[in-house]
């Protein structure tokens, strides 16, 4: 009998407008399949569960700005880690680097509010969050650099560090021994156009300009991507490759930082051991997502933010266990990472030579 060959094969580069489409057929494939697995456990409307998915998102303009205050959190993580990834540095600390970055922003807050004049106070919230997010990342970055440690242990042990870190802030200068700080709101970021949460959008959005143009237009981003696709060819091109490493990982711990301010100094106003949110990983399958794309993250960011506004809503909405709407977000996200596949190889079947039984 004839053998078959199944190979896979990595494909040209995809026009635009085929791989929008294919991405547009996964996303409705998702949610026909999402249709079905919502009817058969729950005898739901399917429609209806939509309906409250989007309510949960758009349904008033408090939602609408939480869902973009999310959105751009997500985003900055996702930028930050964008860089060190992109150098095939697989930086898996981003929730420790803003976790830090929080509680340097926190504890300037609660200890020079008082002390410093409000111009002053935020500058050296800005600093002092920086400052906290470089250090977290850069420890790792200068092992990598100069004893080429295993950075993915070293970022995750990083993170429980962080943990502890605010944990015990919490527990040693909270004097009601309650763990939990009462928020600060009269020292956080400025309001502008009585918006608390635009302010944290706007710089986000520059950001990402600002990144997408250090990545794509720079020197720098230039020897980002030589040394991610190949640390010899970095070298043997004249490229330092652990300066590279390690300024990196500053831009990426910075970032955090900032992230960590966002979250801190313009949305809580105070912080706890869950401030991160578990981000700090999910910003990395926003980048992945995206393939290190800074502009293509803001429709990614948006995507995960929307499907967990939405499934908590529907939650809400009809009492369901939160399992099912997170059984319906596991099938989108499914078949939109499913495409990615699609979209960079090819399955090639071919008949081999004939065998006998």
């Amino acid at each position: 009998m004839n053998k078959m060959n199944i190979h896979i094969v990595k494909r040209d580069a995809v026009v635009w407008y085929k791989s929008f489409a294919v991405r547009a057929a996964a996303i409705i494939a998702s949610l026909l399949v999402s249709a079905v697995v919502i009817t058969l456990l729950t005898g739901k409307n399917p429609i209806e569960v939509y309906s409250s998915m989007l309510s949960g998102a758009f349904g008033s303009s408090l939602r609408i700005w939480s869902l973009l205050q999310n959105v751009a959190v997500l985003l900055c993580i996702a930028l930050a880690l964008t860089p060190a990834f992109k150098m095939k540095f697989w930086n898996c600390g981003g929730e420790g680097q803003v976790l830090v970055g929080g509680l340097a922003t926190v504890s300037v807050m609660m200890f020079l509010g008082d002390a410093l004049p409000y111009p002053v106070l935020l500058l050296v919230m800005i600093l002092a969050s920086v400052l906290a997010g470089v250090i977290w990342a850069v420890l790792p970055a200068i092992f990598k650099a100069r004893w080429n440690t295993n950075e993915t242990l070293f970022t995750l042990m990083m993170n429980y560090v962080a943990i502890q870190l605010v944990a015990f802030f919490l527990k040693y200068f909270v004097k009601s021994g309650s763990g939990i700080l009462t928020p600060m709101p009269e020292y956080g970021l400025p309001v502008i156009f009585d918006q608390p949460y635009l302010l944290n959008i706007i710089t986000v959005a520059a950001l990402t300009v600002l990144v997408y143009i250090y990545l794509k237009k720079t020197k720098h981003g230039y020897e980002i991507s030589v040394v991610g696709e190949s640390e010899n060819t970095a070298r043997y091109i004249g490229i330092n490759v652990p300066k590279v490493i390690i300024r990196t990982l500053v831009l990426s711990g910075a970032l955090c930082g900032i992230a960590g301010l966002i979250l801190v100094g313009g949305t809580n106003h105070t912080i706890s051991t869950t401030t991160a949110g578990g981000r700090g990983f999910t910003a990395i399958m926003v980048s992945w997502l995206a393939k290190f794309n800074p502009i293509y993250m803001v429709m990614t960011s948006f995507l995960i933010v929307f499907l967990e506004k939405g499934a908590g809503q529907v939650s809400t909405d009809f009492r369901l266990p939160v399992a099912i709407s997170d059984i319906v977000t596991g099938i989108i996200l499914f078949f939109i990472i499913g495409c990615e596949f699609f979209l960079q190889y090819k399955i090639l079947v071919s008949k081999g030579r004939k065998e006998n039984d």
